[in-house]
């Protein structure tokens, strides 16, 4: 597994982690970096606080393009937290992570992590996201 595949694995530890604890995913962030076991890679932290920061935005975007009657609540934290970070770096990692890497990585993330269905559904979302995606600044 390469450097950023072991980052992205990280990055969505800790959101995982967050979000099922009830924790603002920041403040999970500084407890990991503090603990350092696991150590957490510089990328994973640039994902988290990407994340974070467009939250608003990365939710807006998988809401419009989820398929039938899959809302953000509904989706599997794993697929939920996946999402994110691919939608992340498909919009504002651009010029640093090629779109069809981006996709990939949470495809197979999805694959390991989540249910069958998952990686297809991970796929599509995506998929529309980098076909349709909008400005975001």
């Amino acid at each position: 597994m390469g450097a950023r595949s072991k980052a992205r694995k990280r990055a969505l530890d800790v959101l995982y982690e967050s979000e099922l604890r009830g924790a603002d995913a920041i403040a999970t962030l500084a407890e990991r970096l503090a603990q350092a076991d696991p150590p957490i890679p510089e990328y994973a932290v640039t994902l988290v606080e990407g994340v974070v920061e467009n939250r608003v935005r990365i939710d807006e975007l998988l809401s419009a393009y989820a398929v039938d009657d899959w809302p953000l609540e509904r989706m599997p934290a794993v697929d939920r937290n996946v999402l994110r970070i691919g939608t992340y770096e498909l919009l504002w990692c651009g010029a640093d992570v090629p779109e069809g890497v981006a996709i990939s990585e949470a495809v197979e993330l999805a694959t390991a992590l989540s249910t069958e269905e998952s990686p297809k559904f991970v796929n599509g979302v995506l998929s529309r996201v980098a076909r349709e995606r909008a400005p975001t600044a």
